[in-house]
Formats: C-alpha cells, sequence, structure tokens
C-alpha cells in the first residue's frame, strides 16, 4: 500500500512539471482613446480610436450582461499633461473620461453606474477603459505569459517614447513661435522708435496757422515783396502778395515803378501737404521809361498756380511757384521834353502765359 502512494505522488509531481497549467483565469484587456493636445474633443476616426472603439464595442456586446449585472466593471483613466498647470490638466482628463463614457453609453446601452473613473495629470493625452474579462480554460505556460507581458510592456514603452518625441516636437514649433512673435513685436517697437525719432519725415508739415512772405525773385530786382499765408486747414491756404517800388535815373528821366496785389486760393496736396495748386488774381499799376517813350498804366488778370514747399527747418520754408494765365495791360505812350511829359497815345495789351515765379522764404509765425 505505501508503495501505490509513493508511486502516485511522483506521477501527479510529473505531470505538473511536464504539462502547462489549465486553470480559470482572467484578462485584463485595455483599451487606449487619443485626443489632440490641449484638446477635449473625442475624435473617434482620428489616430485608430475607430478600430479601439470597434474591440471595445465587442467585448462589451460579448460580457454585457455581466457587465448590466455589476460584476464586470468598466475601469476608465483619464490622462491629460499638455495644459499648463495640474488643476487644468485633471479637469480635461475628466472632461475627455466623460466624453468616452458617453459614446459608450450611446453605442453599448450600458449605465454610468456601470464605469469605476479615475483622472490624471501625467503620462499623456489619452483615455484607457480596461475590462477584467473571464476567459475560458487554456493552457498557458508561464514562458508564454511572460513573453505576452514583455510585449505589452514593450508596446507600452513604444507609445510612451512616441508621445515624449511628439510633445517635445510641439514644444520646439511653440518656442519657434514665440521666438518670431517676439522678434516682430522687437521690429515693430523699433520701427514706431524710428518713425517717432524723424517725425520731420513723417509728421503732415501743417504746425502753423499764419506765415510771412518774401518772394526773393522780386527782391533780386530791387522790387520789395511780402505777403502773409494762412492756412485754414491742412489742405487749404489763403495767400496775399504785395509788391512796391519807385526808382528814377538819368535825372529822372528813366523811370521804373510799380505796385501790385496778388490775393491766391491754394489747395495743399500729399502726405506732407508739399506740392499744391491754387488760383491767382492779380492788379497794380506801372511806370516804365527805360527809353525814349516812357509806359504808364493799369493791369489786372489771373491765373493758375501751382508749386512746392520745401522744409528746412520747423521755422522757415522755400515755395518754389509758378503762376500761367491771362494779363491785360491798359496804359498811355508819353515822353518827357523840356521835364514835361507829353502824352503820345494809349494802347491797350493782352498777355497770354507766365504771370508769376517765385522762389519764397516762408517764415512760419504761429
Amino acid at each position: 500500500m505505501s508503495r501505490k502512494i509513493t508511486f502516485l505522488t511522483l506521477f501527479l509531481g510529473l505531470m505538473t512539471v511536464t504539462f502547462p497549467i489549465i486553470a480559470q483565469q482572467k484578462a485584463d484587456t485595455t483599451y487606449t482613446f487619443r485626443f489632440v493636445p490641449q484638446k477635449d474633443m473625442f475624435y473617434v476616426p482620428w489616430n485608430g480610436n475607430d478600430t479601439e472603439l470597434a474591440r471595445l464595442l465587442e467585448c462589451i456586446e460579448n460580457n454585457k450582461t455581466t457587465i448590466l449585472d455589476g460584476k464586470l466593471p468598466l475601469l476608465v483613466d483619464g490622462y491629460c499633461n499638455s495644459l499648463g498647470s495640474e488643476a487644468e490638466n485633471l479637469a480635461t482628463a475628466k472632461i475627455r473620461a466623460n466624453r468616452v463614457k458617453s459614446e459608450l453609453i450611446i453605442r453599448a446601452e450600458i449605465k454610468e453606474e456601470n464605469f469605476i473613473t479615475r483622472n490624471h495629470a501625467t503620462e499623456g493625452d489619452f483615455v484607457t477603459v480596461r475590462l477584467t474579462v473571464p476567459v475560458k480554460e487554456t493552457a498557458v505556460t508561464d514562458a508564454d505569459a511572460e513573453a505576452r507581458r514583455k510585449a505589452e510592456a514593450e508596446r507600452l514603452a513604444a507609445e510612451k517614447r512616441a508621445e515624449q518625441e511628439r510633445l517635445a516636437e510641439e514644444q520646439r514649433k511653440a518656442e519657434e513661435a514665440r521666438l518670431a512673435a517676439e522678434k516682430a513685436e522687437a521690429e515693430k517697437a523699433a520701427q514706431q522708435n524710428t518713425l517717432a525719432d524723424t517725425p520731420s519725415e513723417t509728421k503732415t508739415p501743417t504746425d502753423y496757422h499764419f506765415s510771412l512772405r518774401a518772394n526773393l525773385l522780386r527782391w533780386t530786382t530791387l522790387t520789395p515783396d511780402l505777403g502773409l499765408e494762412w492756412r485754414i486747414c491742412p489742405s487749404w491756404g489763403i495767400a496775399v502778395n504785395g509788391s512796391w517800388t519807385s526808382w528814377s535815373w538819368s535825372d529822372k528821366d528813366r523811370r521804373y515803378a510799380l505796385w501790385e496785389v496778388a490775393p491766391e486760393v491754394r489747395y495743399y496736396m500729399g502726405e506732407k501737404k508739399a506740392w499744391y495748386l491754387g488760383a491767382m488774381f492779380k492788379a497794380g499799376q506801372f511806370n516804365y521809361k527805360l527809353s525814349e517813350t516812357g509806359k504808364q498804366g493799369d493791369l489786372m488778370g489771373g491765373g493758375i498756380t501751382a508749386g512746392y514747399h520745401l522744409r528746412l527747418n520747423k521755422a522757415l520754408d522755400l515755395d518754389f511757384n509758378l503762376g500761367l494765365g491771362y494779363l491785360n495791360a491798359d496804359f498811355e505812350k508819353y515822353e518827357v521834353i523840356d521835364d514835361v511829359r507829353v502824352r503820345r497815345g494809349n494802347e491797350t495789351k493782352d498777355w497770354w502765359g507766365p504771370i508769376n515765379a517765385g522762389v519764397t522764404l516762408v517764415w512760419k509765425l504761429f
């Protein structure tokens, strides 16, 4: 009897070493759903989410009775680490987990109480759903189990590396965008500083209302010329110029005398209000005797003017201008005989062409 017991013991031990263990086991199955960093929307047809969802729905369908009875809970873990603070990451992880649960509640017709939910502010941007599903009796060796565990660990490590690389790339791009924005802001500030340092080149030169004017061309002919301009607004101005002179020589046998008044309305154009167009009226009297016959009479006319203001400094400008139009001169001719003026007739002349020219010094009063 003792021999039989010993033989039976050795046989059972040999069977234990030789054959795989047959046991009732449970498989811990994990389904992973990816999310766009910093976003909480659950995009099903993105990054393999549709495949994972189909697998999970099939598993739920196969174990639906057990799940609804509360014997097989779905373990939901939400993850987020792409936001600035732990509180923001946890809040986003919670929303992501709820979106996955809502999808399962609608599609698989299960309930909120069938879930156990946890949220994490680490590891990545995803949601996992785990089920510990009972499996049929299978022959599993320790080597096979170890191989599966190793393969799963390698898969998770590869996914983690890929996630870290993606985050590093996003951080690099964000840093480049930040540096580019800072550079653009610095260039904009430098440009604004440059514009502020050179107001004479950019500011519209309308920082005055009244100016005193002197036509230097008339002064070179010994004809004093002065005027005023009133700038009503940056684009419009009213100017009045006047000239007067009276010269005689050769015992008063030669004479050069005149006076003129020329009011003008101007319209200034362009960003700097330097160019202008205008309309002029001119009236005056003259007395010329540069030869044996003198001419004395009235003149009247008008026309259009054009010119350019050259800014010299804050107080002075040079005004280059030219007027074209019509002049009428009505005069009498005379000779001087024994210091007596003898009339020799009347004459009228009309003139079309240049009626005014000037290089005028402008002194801005206020």
